[in-house]
């Protein structure tokens, strides 16, 4: 099913599920010859019939002829479902296109196998680029964040394709080479871990806000649209704010009270802690918000445990006097907890970036971010700043701006916190984040104790303050003799 056109196609998608399908869609839209095809060939029909007045399409039936109506070098992009789906595609393409070409994988793989596919695709001399794109539907359509990995070489040719798509901040477009091999589907992955944090943390302010003082979720949307136009302004906060005055049709409730509460996931909140942990690093607020989406899904459980588990708390007594203070308080430290989840993921995509050779660019990489994807945001201009002022930045979190936001806002965030626990009130992820920027700041952490700990029970060894070398101690009544290890 070709149309009329001769010509062959500057890119092709494979895959027109709703993300696939705006993304065909904004390709035509910015003047591409766009090449679809989907597995079954009634859902490229239908596209093209229901799309075909946006831009110029070509419908292929099968892979083969959706190979045979791109231009060379041919560039194909993948919009079908992580894992083996994406794996029986890639293998077809392979099968089918040329050395130079470029296949794009544009969902939401692990990076681990986006590095398996790359060294599989590019045995082949074809060019292999994993592709984060951030934006949900909307973005896929009107201008998302793009973090295309793969070689240099393909970026020459793929990347004014894609930069002009992507959404653009400021007459700069929130596309830009990441680096080679996983790099790309990495940033993203870390990206979706940070959205998972702020999510978490803006539950908790509003359930703060509705438990603390009785607000109604209208109520509660109005403080979040008020917020949204100072330093927490957010494409997150806006749409919370809406989302909270929004009314159900049915019932005439607020919409989110008539909403189960259990927080589904999809995977990459729990890649991004299990990467985390891997290399060693402290991500602790999107830790946080990964569990506590597990702990909402655990009805049984949560069912039973109300039942018997007593809370013991004290009950809320904010004067309509202290009443604007809270509010303030929780802004505060709403705040600070998100400067720490952006410093502890940032930290992570420094050090993969080491332990990778992908040479990350973070200013780069928050420049991008500032509009198209979730979580886009003021916050990420100062963020720009800071590593632009400083590549080697060992912390976000210590940079002059963010050094300030957090000790400006770090007594409401512990008031915060220690109501909170008094009045039983779960903030796993305001409190982790408090608990972080305690540890980071300590000048002596107990760890000492727990290096004595394994020294004593597995002979572990550890090392001294006033000496360099490792040692063991004979931990028995008889002997507490000190050896060099």
């Amino acid at each position: 099913m070709n149309n009329v056109s001769k010509t062959l196609a500057d890119v092709g998608v494979t895959g027109l599920a709703v993300m696939g399908s705006n993304l065909a869609r904004n390709l035509a839209r910015n003047g591409f010859k766009v090449a679809v095809h989907n597995r079954t060939f009634a859902k490229t029909e239908h596209f093209v019939s229901d799309f075909g007045g946006e831009g110029d399409f070509v419908g292929a039936e099968t892979l083969a002829e959706f190979v045979a109506d791109l231009v060379r070098p041919r560039k194909a992009i993948i919009m079908v479902k992580a894992g083996d789906p994406t794996d029986a595609v890639i293998n077809e393409l392979v099968s089918l296109m040329e050395p130079g070409d470029i296949i794009v994988d544009g969902g939401n793989s692990l990076y681990t196998d986006t590095v398996r596919r790359e060294a599989l695709v590019s045995s082949h001399g074809i060019n292999y680029v994993g592709t984060g794109i951030s934006g949900g539907e909307e973005g896929a359509l009107n201008g998302p964040s793009i973090m295309p990995g793969g070689t240099q070489e393909a970026y020459k040719t793929l990347g004014p394709i894609l930069e002009k798509i992507s959404a653009q901040v400021d007459g700069v477009p929130c596309c830009t080479y990441i680096g080679p091999g996983g790099a790309g589907h990495f940033v993203k992955m870390v990206h979706n871990g940070i959205e998972y944090a702020d999510m978490q943390l803006i539950a908790e302010a509003y359930d703060l806000l509705r438990l603390g003082l009785g607000m109604s979720a209208p109520e509660i949307g109005d403080v979040f649209a008020s917020w949204n136009e100072g330093e927490l302004n957010s494409y997150l906060i806006e749409i919370t704010a809406e989302v909270l005055r929004h009314e159900d049709a049915k019932t005439g409730r607020p919409f989110v009270d008539i909403i189960l509460d259990q927080a589904a996931q999809k995977g990459t909140g729990k890649w991004t802690v299990q990467n985390a942990l891997d290399i060693g690093i402290p991500s602790t607020v999107i830790a946080e918000a990964t569990f506590a989406r597990a702990l909402s899904g655990d009805a049984v459980g949560r069912a039973a445990a109300e039942k018997v588990l007593p809370a013991d708390a004290a009950p809320w007594q904010i004067s309509d006097a202290d009443r604007e203070t809270f509010i303030e308080d929780v802004r505060k430290a709403l705040y600070a907890s998100k400067v720490i989840a952006y410093s502890q993921g940032f930290q992570q995509l420094a050090t993969a970036s080491a332990d990778n050779n992908w040479d990350l660019d973070l200013g780069a990489i928050a420049r991008i971010w500032r509009g198209g994807c979730i979580i886009r945001a003021q916050f990420l201009n100062p963020i720009t700043e800071a590593y632009e002022a400083n590549p080697s930045l060992p912390l976000l979190v210590v940079a002059p701006y963010f050094a300030k936001a957090v000790s400006d806002g770090v007594s409401s965030w512990r008031r915060v916190v220690a109501t909170a626990v008094l009045h039983g009130v779960p903030v796993p992820a305001f409190s982790s984040a408090l608990a972080y920027y305690d540890g980071v700041r300590a000048a002596r952490l107990p760890a000492a104790l727990i290096q004595a700990q394994r020294d004593f029970f597995g002979a572990h060894t550890y090392q001294r303050v006033d000496t360099s070398g490792t040692f063991h101690t004979q931990w028995s009544s008889e002997s507490r003799d000190e050896e060099s290890a």
